[in-house]
């Protein structure tokens, strides 16, 4: 019987039993999804469920705060809908899954913002009082956090969104102070001074995690640094740098110790006609030897000789620009980054501009000079160069560089110059360009007291989603310098510090501190700001010896301590949580400084595990950018196509990686969905018939539907694996192969005869209608984690409900189901998978037999089986013909197959046949058998004249 011929001949079409229900085919899921979630807010279903979870262990997915300061994206989606989902999993799981979304509230992107809009008004920052440039910036957190609350909610994730928490609240900004307290009573918390990337136009330094490396043309030099003294005096050491404004800051040359050198006698002018550069002696790297002669045209050479670096030792140099003002020594250092992957094997060093460089330095003890102030230019009291701007505050680049270069040439020490595209850090935020700069700073050490040990220890009993995120984030832990603490900015939780103004001692104590975190519990962090000194330090101090740090604390800081101000806070949360979940980009973020925060003041890590996904890039791969036009607005999606489609292709990818996204990709997603949503529609029109009460004894099923119970306890197991390793996609590929093969290529395709076609109270029918009862209950809680709103609707429509109906009712409610033992057998499916083998065939033979025009459907078949003698008649199940949708079948030795016989690819072991079957067409369920005709009714089989009689019609009614 095939679904679909609901016209038959003399009415017998109004006694099959076709699929009847309110669950429409296409599921309009804009409006219907909006529906749902009124309903939802009506009904109060998030405390309905956080009632229900009383007294269950907890699964606590603690989340990261995203910045309030703008429109969704397509990075939020797939962030927030895998953390639906993963806390739908493990809610369904039997957990109390408690969601509490949260915003960072703090920082430089909203203070970019507000900033922004104080420009529109003509109004620059530093005429602002403070007090009011962080009431616009509370004001403008406040409606970004509305606009995405909004967004997420309508991607159908489920939350606490009535009381989310905030970086900006009292109590946050009191614990956050609270935090940096504990650190500076610990001793991890000091002043330094050393590199930091420095934003000229934001003005500040910025943590790792605000920094992008972009492309860029940087300038470069080959210099050469004269010997003054020795065995080699008057020789020359090539430098090359990228940085030539860093030149004049230079305090000493790195050599790699075992690299080899060679020391060469030039002839010829060189690259930029090198004033007196015949008879030069130059040292360079011995493998970079060739390739320097080209690139700066050396005409001829000679190799005086070739030695090992260690040579250097105890070796000084002048400086460039000796005679002119830099009349400093410059001493050779052996320095274990240097490298012969580019360059002269020779690296200018300069505490001012470079980590690698400070370390070095400080080791030999040499100190910063500071000639480059923190408005991007060099102090007007520096020789040649004072005035000249590295970069502007507009982010571009000044005329520092050029001014080195022309007074390197004048001195006849400029050897070559050039221009190298390459990576180079800029702010994500301005995506102006940054510079290495040796600023005072506030540090969090990370050796003292044990940190870096402490959590590179706490990382080895934390699980990673995928497991190479324990190494990203370990090497990180392991090489990080100490943390820049210091922000100079307005907009966050200020730095709680007085320092003694003649020692330059920090003030440490607790009093102050407890009388710190008090004010700003009452009144939020503006405290510092509105509040005389005295009314912190109290009276046992002279406010008049202390100066007050204005600094704010790096944003990272914020976020790292939110487990403080939440899982401690409150008592549906618990700490450490059960997983951190965000972007991989945070291993160099969040994930990083809340481990640093709570392995501080704690000891341990924050989390148990770590789950991160990859970034949404454009249908080609490439990065969205708005400049390119390469983005993908959410919100349009949703409007055209629904959330639900957005939360399927979440699933439908590797998450672990990049993930493209386009409209084309969600439109392919949406014939996915209609395969789920058909899936649920078929069982919904069959369950709308079914019985009430009616017990089934497991001996009245056939061996499909026991096959289907077995497939539903497999699946049931590999569901549930798959939550707890969140494998999103695996679950996504098993209900989809499920719903795809078990289900509508197999059990609904052999069923529908059963289903439409037997009488009510059949044995066989009855049997079917319980293994899809059970098939439904399962497969829509499956679905509900990933297909919220469209399990949810067929969910209410199998109970005779509607999106309008407030009843306490969904199926995010409900639990998945356990599967029974019972119902697995292996032997079953080692028979089924030799049944399914002969049916594939079948399938095949009885399409090329419709093609030629033999058969229209496939019941006016006969199907002739040939197999090999691996398949014993005896194991295979009843209703063969059934199963292969023919109205007959019949086995053969596999010898006897004619030559014509359909096979499938190199699989010969099964032949089939197909001729005609015998016997008169039944005109009510097509079957073509000879008991046709024998019954009171000349045109239907047996079955079908029982069924009929079974309904009360008589002849005469049938022919009217």
């Amino acid at each position: 019987m095939r679904e679909g011929k609901e016209s038959m001949s003399r009415g017998y079409g109004e006694s099959i039993l076709l699929p009847k229900t309110s669950f429409p085919m296409r599921g309009q899921l804009p409006l219907l999804e909006q529906r749902l979630l009124l309903r939802w807010d009506q009904m109060g279903l998030w405390g309905l469920i956080r009632e229900r979870s009383k007294g269950r262990d907890k699964f606590i997915l603690h989340d990261g705060p995203p910045y309030a300061n703008g429109h969704l994206h397509m990075g939020h989606v797939i962030n927030k809908v895998l953390k639906d989902i993963v806390n739908k999993t493990r809610q369904m799981g039997g957990y109390d899954a408690n969601y509490v979304p949260g915003w960072d509230c703090h920082g430089l992107p909203i203070e970019w913002l507000v900033e922004e809009s104080f420009r529109r008004e003509g109004r620059e920052r530093l005429s602002i009082d403070v007090l009011e440039f962080r009431e616009a910036c509370r004001a403008s957190a406040d409606h970004w956090i509305g606009v995405q609350s909004d967004g997420f909610r309508r991607l159908g994730v489920l939350g606490d969104w009535e009381h989310p928490y905030k970086t900006m609240t009292y109590e946050a900004e009191a614990l956050t102070a609270k935090e940096v307290g504990k650190l500076l009573l610990s001793g991890l918390l000091y002043r330094g001074v050393r590199p930091v990337q420095w934003s000229v136009p934001e003005q500040t330094t910025l943590a790792e995690a605000e920094t992008e490396y972009e492309d860029h043309v940087s300038r470069t030099v080959f210099v050469g640094y004269r010997f003054l003294e020795g065995k080699y005096e008057g020789d020359e050491v090539l430098i090359w740098t990228t940085t030539p404004w860093t030149l004049p800051s230079s305090q000493a040359v790195a050599y790699g110790e075992g690299m080899d050198y060679v020391r060469i006698r030039i002839d010829g002018l060189g690259e930029v006609g090198l004033k007196g550069s015949e008879g030069r002696v130059v040292w360079l790297a011995s493998c970079l030897r060739d390739r320097l002669v080209e690139v700066l045209g050396f005409e001829s050479y000679e190799v005086l000789e070739e030695v090992k670096g260690s040579v250097f030792e105890g070796s000084v140099c002048g400086h460039p620009l000796r005679g002119r003002g830099y009349d400093r020594r410059i001493r050779l250092l052996p320095g274990d980054f240097v490298t012969g992957d580019q360059g002269t094997g020779f690296v200018h060093t300069s505490l001012d501009h470079g980590m690698d460089d400070f370390i070095l330095g400080k080791a030999y003890g040499l100190e910063p000079l500071e000639l480059v102030g923190l408005d991007g230019k060099f102090k007007e009291w520096v020789p040649l160069f004072g005035g000249c701007a590295v970069w502007t505050r507009e982010g571009k680049e000044g005329d520092a560089n050029k001014r080195v270069m022309e007074i390197l040439e004048e001195e006849g020490v400029l050897y070559g110059r050039g221009k190298l595209r390459h990576q180079y850090p800029h702010s994500w935020r301005s995506k102006a360009p940054l510079m290495t700069l040796v600023t005072p700073q506030w540090f969090v050490s990370m050796d003292r007291d044990g940190l870096r040990s402490r959590a590179l220890e706490a990382l080895e009993s934390t699980n990673f989603y995928p497991k190479e995120g324990r190494r990203r984030l370990s090497l990180m832990i392991e090489e990080r310098p100490d943390w820049c603490l210091s922000r100079q900015r307005s907009w966050g939780v200020p730095l709680p510090l007085f320092v003694h103004k003649k020692t330059g001692e920090v003030l440490r104590d607790e009093d102050v501190m407890d009388r710190v975190v008090s004010l700003f519990m009452r009144e939020g962090a503006d405290a510092w700001f509105s509040h005389d000194k005295g009314d912190f330090l109290g009276d046992g101090y002279d406010s008049g010896d202390y100066e007050q740090v204005m600094d704010v604390v790096d944003v990272w800081f914020d976020s790292g301590t939110t487990h403080r101000f939440v899982l401690d806070s409150r008592d549906d949360l618990s700490f450490p949580a059960d997983m951190y979940l965000e972007g991989t980009d945070q291993h160099r973020g969040w994930f990083h400084s809340s481990l640093l925060v709570s392995c501080a003041t704690r000891g341990v890590a924050p989390y148990k595990s770590i789950l991160t996904h990859g970034f949404v890039v454009d249908g080609k791969g490439r990065k969205m950018s708005k400049s390119e036009g390469n983005t993908l607005d959410p919100l349009d999606v949703v409007k055209k196509l629904g959330a639900e489609i957005l939360r399927l292709w979440v699933v439908e990818c590797r998450y672990y990686h990049d993930t493209k996204a386009d409209m084309e990709l969600m439109k392919r997603t949406v014939d996915v969905y209609r395969r789920f949503r058909n899936t649920l529609r078929w069982m919904l029109g069959n369950l709308a018939h079914e019985e009430e009460g009616v017990e089934v004894e497991s001996g009245d099923m056939s061996s499909l539907d026991r096959y289907m119970l077995h497939r539903v306890a497999v699946v049931g197991e590999e569901v549930r694996r798959s939550c707890e390793a969140h494998e999103y996609q695996r679950l996504y590929r098993l209900l989809h192969t499920f719903c795809a093969l078990d289900l509508s290529a197999l059990y609904f395709d052999v069923s529908k005869d059963t289903l439409y076609c037997d009488a009510v109270d059949a044995k066989r029918r009855r049997a079917s209608m319980k293994v899809l009862r059970i098939i439904f209950d399962y497969l829509v809680r499956w679905l509900a984690p990933v297909l919220s709103f469209t399990a949810e609707e067929a969910y209410l429509c199998d109970k005779g409900l509607d999106a309008e109906c407030l009843e306490g009712e969904s199926v995010h409610m409900e639990d998945f189901l356990e599967v029974s033992e019972a119902w697995k057998d292996e032997s079953l499916e080692a028979r089924m998978c030799q049944v399914l083998r002969i049916r594939q065939v079948v399938l095949g033979a009885l399409e090329v037999a419709r093609v030629e025009g033999l058969i229209g459907s496939s019941l006016e078949a006969h199907a002739m089986v040939y197999v090999d003698e691996g398949v014993n008649e005896s194991d295979l199940v009843e209703d063969m013909e059934r199963i292969c949708l023919t109205s007959g079948l019949s086995f053969f030795a596999l010898q006897e197959a004619p030559e014509d016989s359909f096979f499938l690819g190199e699989e010969k072991g099964v032949r089939v046949s197909i001729v005609l079957a015998e016997g008169k067409k039944c005109e009510r369920c097509w079957m073509v058998l000879p008991e046709v005709g024998s019954f009171t009714r000349s045109d239907v089989c047996g079955r079908c004249d029982g069924v009929l009689e079974g309904l009360g019609w008589s002849c005469e009614e049938e022919r009217k």
